[in-house]
């Protein structure tokens, strides 16, 4: 695959915002927590996570959301469990908006996201350490835009996810080599992006 992703979102029926989770248990212990075997029934919000969304809410600046998707990891389901309540909203699950798999780093220092990030910026389609490849990541999270396009029109979403899905995601959406996804700034946890028209 080449190393920008060609998008058919020209004209978007639906406005969309995007979330990363709170900081979580994994943040807390310096681990990489990327498997759903693991990331979807523990490592949820820390203390400090449950904080950071409060105070994201309380502040909240950004479109009112008439609908939330998030992954089923149990740190950005909580997210979104916070942010609906306050909205008074459903949320539903989409599992292409799940963590990056980092393969056989699972459950390892997180220090350990350097070494990948590394290989990133050589060749987007890698699978060093058995990672789920930057391009395969860029392809389900579009998957998940264009799954709403279809089915929704004049909503406001946002999508609940975790740090290197969502910087993927936005290095795509504004047509940047893959392979450069690291050169933005990376969302910090609860951090909240409007996506552009």
């Amino acid at each position: 695959m080449s190393n920008t992703l060609p998008l058919d979102l020209p004209n978007r029926r639906n406005r969309y915002l995007v979330m990363r989770h709170g900081h979580s248990e994994a943040n807390r212990q310096g681990r990489i927590i990327s498997s759903p075997v693991q990331g979807i029934a523990s490592f949820g919000l820390s203390a400090r996570g449950r904080a950071e969304v409060s105070e994201v809410l309380s502040a909240w600046r950004w479109p009112r959301p008439t609908r939330i998707v998030h992954s089923d990891f149990l740190r950005t389901t909580q997210t979104a469990m916070r942010v609906a309540e306050h909205f008074g909203i459903a949320t539903s699950v989409d599992a292409g908006l799940r963590e990056r798999e980092f393969g056989e780093l699972e459950g390892g220092e997180d220090a350990r996201y350097a070494d990948v990030w590394a290989w990133d910026a050589v060749d987007a389609g890698h699978e060093r350490f058995g990672v789920e490849p930057v391009d395969a990541v860029a392809e389900r999270m579009i998957a998940v835009l264009q799954g709403l396009e279809e089915g929704y029109e004049g909503e406001v979403v946002l999508l609940v996810s975790h740090g290197d899905p969502l910087q993927i995601l936005l290095s795509a959406l504004a047509g940047v080599d893959l392979r450069h996804h690291r050169d933005r700034p990376p969302l910090q946890p609860a951090e909240v992006v409007v996506l552009s028209e």
